[in-house]
């Protein structure tokens, strides 16, 4: 048998950005294409936040270029080839992946603390109300019921402010009972489950370990090489029935394998058999370097330890620091060339006049001077994509001196 190869941290973060379609020619942006990246990374995080686009759109642009924007809205409510769940976080995943979200909806089912419990307990008939309405009109918005005698019923015992329909319907959703069905704006519209996926579901059942081992052979895939840590937090996080017994035996058949990264830390780091010539064609140098700008959410990053260990890249979201405070800016997009972090910007559209402002951008130590050109273009297609005809730089003068020129002749 061959041995295992040993990798160096450059060789992890680039497996890393290429099984997260980071690297390499981008596909034309089609539906399959965007389909064929949300399997490569498994989710997409889901975020209110609209300061330049949403989060999901983000993500799909930095693999896919300018697409589309109403293809993720075709693939989640007429195609059904996503859905909205929880997976690292609120997110959008793959209807394939059904069989594996079931089990993490009947661990949620056993999972409600004792106050909450007594809540559902005492609000049955609600829920009861919210299944004969939907069975009856089809897709409803939380506005649609009115049922302020539910609202008096809301205690301290249960786990927020929200109206008690709303809550409700966040229950039956972690449950499994109702999907995400459309939205209009921001408000979701709500289905049964069975009616939303009917026809769509896939048949295949497994049992709870087989789904663990599925999932986690899937989060490493995503991931490239990993530590349990890492994958414990990502995809299906804190949803991992038995995460090292999923390793043990994944490892024991030979479907994930045992290698040393240099300069990782302690710990064993899990590689899949499938990419071990994906390995074997890095260090050989093979590697089409790509330059994009990230969502704050973008899974590359959604770890921050990882990202630092693997990038040694400090990122942190500012949004909610008061604005005199922030180092950044309040939707920082990190910069990624090639391998390396090298910077990045605070953007903000103005979708009336139809401009991407640049409020600040900001150079790593030992930034690359090639890199200006670069971070040009993918403003560029960035303008393109949420529709600006102009980008300006707000504070031109504050711009680092390493990329001023590139950045001004070429924008």
């Amino acid at each position: 048998m061959a041995a295992l190869p040993s990798l160096t941290l450059a060789d992890a973060r680039r497996l890393a950005i290429d099984k997260q379609r980071l690297a390499g020619p981008r596909p034309e942006p089609t539906a399959e294409a965007a389909l064929d990246v949300v399997r490569a990374i498994r989710c997409l995080q889901l975020d209110p936040i609209q300061v330049v686009a949403r989060s999901p759109q983000l993500v799909l642009f930095s693999r896919l270029g300018p697409y589309d924007p109403d293809l993720l809205s075709h693939l989640l409510f007429e195609r059904r080839s996503l859905f909205e769940y929880w997976a690292h976080v609120a997110s959008i995943v793959l209807t394939e992946d059904y069989p594996l979200f079931y089990w993490a909806m009947q661990r949620q089912r056993a999972r409600w603390r004792p106050g909450t419990k007594r809540w559902l307990e005492a609000n049955a008939p609600l829920r009861a109300h919210i299944r004969e309405r939907l069975q009856a009109e089809g897709p409803l918005s939380a506005g649609d019921f009115e049922h302020d005698e539910y609202d008096d019923q809301w205690h301290a015992d249960a786990w927020s402010t929200h109206r008690t329909v709303n809550q409700m319907l966040d229950v039956m959703w972690l449950e499994g009972e109702l999907m995400v069905a459309g939205r209009k704006g921001q408000t979701r519209l709500w289905a049964l489950a069975e009616d939303h996926l009917d026809g769509h579901r896939p048949p295949a059942q497994l049992d709870e370990q087989e789904a663990d081992e599925r999932a986690v052979a899937l989060a490493v895939r995503a991931l490239g090489v990993a530590r349990p840590p890492h994958i414990r937090f990502h995809f299906m996080r804190g949803a991992y029935a038995d995460l090292p017994g999923a390793l043990a035996r994944l490892e024991k058949r030979g479907e994930l394998l045992r290698v040393a990264v240099e300069g990782g830390g302690r710990g064993p780091w899990y590689l899949h058999r499938d990419d071990l010539p994906h390995v074997e064609a890095l260090q050989a140098g093979q590697w089409q370097p790509r330059t994009e700008l990230l969502s704050p959410f973008d899974n590359l990053i959604c770890d921050r330890q990882r990202t630092e260990l693997l990038f040694d890249f400090h990122y942190r979201m500012e949004i909610y620091v008061p604005k005199a405070k922030r180092q950044y800016g309040y939707y920082v997009l990190p910069i990624l060339h090639g391998d390396q972090f090298v910077g990045r910007l605070d953007p903000k559209l103005d979708r009336k006049q139809e401009r991407l402002h640049i409020l600040s951008l900001y150079a790593e130590p030992d930034a690359p001077a090639e890199a200006g050109p670069e971070i040009a273009a993918a403003l560029r297609r960035l303008a393109g994509f949420v529709q600006a005809r102009e980008i300006v730089f707000d504070e031109p003068d504050a711009l680092p001196a390493v990329w001023r020129d590139a950045l001004l002749s070429e924008l």
